[in-house]
């Protein structure tokens, strides 16, 4: 077997899961996971206080109770069906909650929608401990396998740890040992309600990433503590509704992988109970050189099973190179696009579950299909429907497949990017494709080839706007920039800080010691990013000191030591540049792609040709539309 240590079986308390991987509570979607391959799957969550511990509404029900807990023993049932261990997540949001009337938290204050946050008192702790002690009862004896604890990403238990929440001045805040007793009687009430043979797990957040919060000490003080309460405990990081240390809990491409291994290492050094760690594990070498290593016993996986909740079967096959990887774009957490564009780049399955189908169907009748253009929308089109028992050919103009993926690929914040390329690529090989690079497609070419159905993915062009001096020697594209970094000067101007631009600044200050500027002409950088990533971004970017960014600013002229711009009050500036960069987006090749049309009346655009959009809408677009031709 290609990961034995991954896929080897391991006894927490009185249950024997038959693999090290976890499937992490990433919103109520789990069943897909339990079939995937996963040993444990942690079927969703449930409140413990009705009214007064969602993060989603007042109104959530407790999956126990009467007219709920049906569903509940559904959640075990698709879970068992697979041969996964069943668990649940019992929360709480404390002062973080969706309530009617009043939350609970360490301390009283109005929050800004106007909730009073009400401090609790010695017997409100006492109510709530026994909710949870309730909630985990009433998970052992409708038949759950062990119940999962939140103690981290800034929920109730850890408001009450991490001094960034906890201001009291009782004896239930200050000191270290006054911290912990809330959260300590919570875990003892659980322990007390199971019996000491049910498997207890716990959440916690190794630090939290913000000013003021628990140290890492800390909390392995408070592990160690709980430790003989307790029968595994899984390592994460960062908070949740604080946006701040949120890019820290659910990383974007601008984070290491595997950030919380250090941290999760040494926590099993300092315990004798099984230790997990959840957070950016991107592949299964990966999670086989942790366990392996001894630096965890688990390893628990969120994005990277809606990107392919597959992932288990593949590797366990030894098919790692068939697993979509994630690309840590954040459009499957609703709150980086307030909900507007919940998806998966790279899966378009996900949430669209209720009519796009999980495996592609046979056709009943084999078609000729030609794809114009080897991008992310062509490619998924191309496999899809070789998928089909279609005979396919797929025309590309480059000498390469990729499309603008294969450039932005080499940007240094782009490695997942580059494991989704090879992924693309190494699908292309295995399915019966015929490629033709190097081969500009015409009208009357395409016409010749008597295709039955058209995918049109010719792309985008860059914009050149019209600013004097735009045709200078020391002006370049951004597509130049991203693979001749060797021409660029110690002093750099780019014109546009859209995601691209932004990048790409980022990227020649920190890595390559540049002074850069970025020009843009809105009041945003990288406004086509979502809220998560421009925060990540914008951390990152507040660290580089040769690093500067001029909003609603415009270029006015490119000389040829530099260029003029000007700011929204009219103020002019002359700043001194070697290189000048143009990052002022793409225009969709539409004449081109309209063109097409007419030959065959199955003909569909798709990607950027359409509308230069994002990697989730060419996968999507691609896929769907040639899974039904």
């Amino acid at each position: 077997m290609q990961f034995p240590n991954l896929f080897s079986p391991i006894k927490i308390n009185s249950v024997l899961a038959r693999n090290r991987i976890v499937a992490a509570p990433t919103g109520d979607e789990f069943e897909e996971k339990a079939l995937g391959g996963a040993g444990i799957v942690i079927c969703g969550h449930t409140v413990v206080e009705t009214g007064r511990s969602s993060f989603a509404s007042g109104d959530e029900p407790y999956i126990f109770a009467k007219y709920s807990v049906e569903e509940a023993q559904s959640r075990i049932r698709k879970t068992h069906q697979a041969g996964a261990k069943a668990s649940i997540e019992l929360f709480h949001g404390g002062q973080f909650a969706r309530v009617k009337d009043f939350a609970r938290g360490p301390v009283g204050f109005v929050r800004d929608d106007g909730v009073e946050v009400k401090a609790m008192t010695p017997e409100d702790m006492d109510y709530v401990a026994n909710c949870f002690a309730q909630a985990a009862k009433d998970a052992k004896d409708l038949g759950f396998d062990m119940v999962f604890l939140h103690f981290g990403h800034g929920w109730l238990p850890a408001q009450f740890l991490s001094p960034l929440f906890n201001k009291r001045t009782d004896e239930y805040g200050g000191s270290f040992e006054n911290r912990v007793k809330f959260p300590k009687m919570i875990l003892e009430r659980v322990r007390q309600a199971v019996g000491p043979n049910f498997p207890v797990d716990m959440r916690i957040s190794a630090v939290e990433w913000m000013p003021g919060s628990i140290d890492f000490e800390d909390t392995l003080r408070f592990i160690k503590l709980v430790e003989p309460l307790i029968d595994t405990v899984q390592i994460s990081a960062g908070l949740d509704l604080v946006h701040e240390a949120n890019v820290h809990m659910v990383t974007t491409n601008f984070s290491e992988h595997m950030p919380n291994a250090k941290y999760a290492e040494v926590v099993k050094e300092n315990v004798n109970i099984p230790v997990s760690v959840v957070g950016a594990v991107m592949n299964p070498a990966q999670a086989e050189e942790l366990i392996a290593s001894g630096t965890v016993d688990m390893v628990a996986f969120g994005r990277s099973f809606f990107a392919d909740p597959d992932w288990p079967n593949k590797a366990k096959e030894g098919r790692p190179e068939d697993i979509v990887p994630c690309i840590r774009c954040l459009y499957c957490y609703h709150i980086s696009t307030n909900r507007r564009n919940v998806g998966c780049s790279v899966n378009p399955r996900y949430r669209n579950e209720s009519f796009v189908a999980k495996e592609v169907e046979p056709a009943k009748h084999s078609k000729k299909v030609v794809v114009i253009g080897g991008g992310p929308a062509g490619i998924n089109a191309a496999l899809a429907a070789a998928k089909r028992g279609h005979k396919v050919t797929l025309l590309e103009q480059r000498d390469e497949l990729g499309g603008a993926l294969s450039f932005i690929a080499q940007e240094h914040y782009k490695e997942d990017i580059r494991l989704y390329l090879q992924y693309l690529l190494t699908q292309v090989e295995k399915h019966p494709i015929e490629v033709r690079l190097n081969t500009t497609a015409t009208r009357e070419m395409v016409a010749e080839m008597e295709p039955d159905a058209i995918f049109v993915a010719v792309g985008a062009n860059p914009v050149q706007p019209p600013i004097p001096g735009i045709d200078g020697d020391n002006v370049m594209g951004f597509y130049e920039a991203l693979t001749n970094r060797s021409a660029i000067g110690e002093n750099v101007v780019i014109i546009g800080g859209g995601t691209i631009g932004a990048e790409i600044g980022l990227e020649l200050a920190e890595l390559h010691g540049k002074n850069v500027t970025i020009v843009e002409l809105t009041d945003t950088i990288a406004a086509q990013g979502n809220m998560l990533y421009r925060i990540a971004l914008r951390q990152k970017m507040e660290a580089v000191p040769t690093l500067r960014w001029l909003l609603e600013t415009s270029c006015q002229e490119i000389r040829a030591d530099g260029v003029v711009v000007a700011d929204k009050d009219g103020e002019i500036e002359f700043i001194t540049a070697d290189t000048v960069i143009l990052a002022t987006g793409v225009a969709a090749k539409r004449e081109l792609a309209e063109s097409f049309y007419g030959i065959t009346p199955d003909t569909f655009t798709i990607g950027d040709c359409e509308k230069p959009r994002k990697i989730m809408e060419a996968v999507f677009e691609g896929y769907t539309i040639a899974a039904r031709i």
